[in-house]
């Protein structure tokens, strides 16, 4: 089984680019974060027509989160409880004997930002949430998490340490995630390789390799037991077609 997190940046604009990517890829489950698009607006016919059901937790012009699977997902949750404030940034579904959920967090900012305590506020929530979870599950929580948990995720941590997505408190929050139980599964897959997700659209960053990793798979010890492979789909971050990409990579996942 193929899974797969993807922040598509908008999906009123990159609706061909994500459906050339299926068409390539062919994963069974994907989570996608920033549709930028209500519920209402969600393409469920243009992903029907390619063989995925979907779900979606939208909102107009910013956030928004959704699944598309091969097997009809059950959504179980939608929303962040107690997190309304911050927008539509988490969907849960049960599918493919997964508890799968999608995540967009919050991005902070800066860190003089009031959105920077929110953010950490908002992370304390998510595991909170997540702590309630049957560790016996399969279960992968999945998304943009806009935190390079470590140096090895950004491509100059001696510059950006302490700035946002590199502070001591933003990674305190990731970790608290994995101390859930939570694996990182592309680190636990590939633990020395500097590899990245997101490149500034600006300067020529994604040629000069000055990137973040920051959209991860995350896997319960029962999920993390099937996962054989992981990789940052690089190509997809490139035009495809003549299509525009979104600044971030989709990140592919292969489970026994």
């Amino acid at each position: 089984m193929r899974i797969a997190t993807w922040n598509v940046n908008g999906l009123r604009a990159r609706l061909e680019f994500v459906r050339h990517w299926l068409r390539a890829r062919q994963p069974d489950v994907v989570g996608l974060q920033e549709l930028k698009l209500t519920d209402e607006q969600f393409p469920h016919e243009a992903f029907a027509e390619l063989g995925y059901r979907s779900v979606s937790f939208g909102q107009k012009s910013w956030n928004g989160v959704a699944i598309l699977a091969k097997e009809e997902p059950q959504v179980t949750q939608r929303g962040l409880p107690d997190q309304d404030s911050f927008g539509s940034r988490l969907i849960t579904a049960e599918v493919e004997g997964l508890s799968f959920t999608t995540v967009y967090c919050p991005n902070g900012k800066h860190l003089e930002h009031d959105d920077f305590p929110r953010k950490l506020a908002w992370f304390d929530a998510l595991a909170d949430h997540m702590a309630a979870a049957d560790p016996t599950r399969p279960t992968v929580l999945c998304g943009d998490f806009n935190i390079c948990h470590t140096g090895l995720d950004s491509w100059d941590e001696a510059r950006l340490q302490g700035e946002i997505f590199h502070t001591v408190e933003e990674r305190a929050r990731l970790t608290r995630l994995l101390d859930l139980g939570f694996v990182d599964t592309f680190r636990e897959k590939n633990p020395e390789l500097q590899a990245f997700s997101w490149w500034d659209y600006r300067g020529g960053a994604f040629h000069r390799k000055q990137g973040l990793r920051i959209d991860l798979i995350l896997a319960s010890p029962p999920a993390m037991a099937r996962v054989k492979s992981v990789e940052i789909d690089r190509e997809y971050r490139k035009k495809q077609d003549g299509l525009t990409a979104s600044d971030h990579a989709p990140v592919i996942a292969d489970l026994a």
